[in-house]
């Protein structure tokens, strides 16, 4: 459950925006989206990889550049 402070005098569209900036934060879509389909654990560790070895070449580009 996500609580938020308000003041008595702050407008609603602050408190709304103040909401969203913290549901945002919690990720609950992301989590509502990769729990709709299953994948398997090998194709998890599979991504994982991926996404490692994509940031590694990201930060060798970006240090010969530098």
């Amino acid at each position: 459950m996500l609580y938020i402070q308000i003041k008595e005098s702050e407008p609603l569209e602050k408190a709304l925006k103040k909401f969203k900036k913290k549901f945002e934060k919690t990720q609950v879509v992301k989590q509502l989206r990769s729990r709709q389909a299953f994948t398997k654990k090998c194709v998890r560790l599979r991504e994982t990889k991926k996404r490692a070895v994509y940031r590694e070449a990201q930060k060798l580009s970006a240090a010969a550049e530098a």
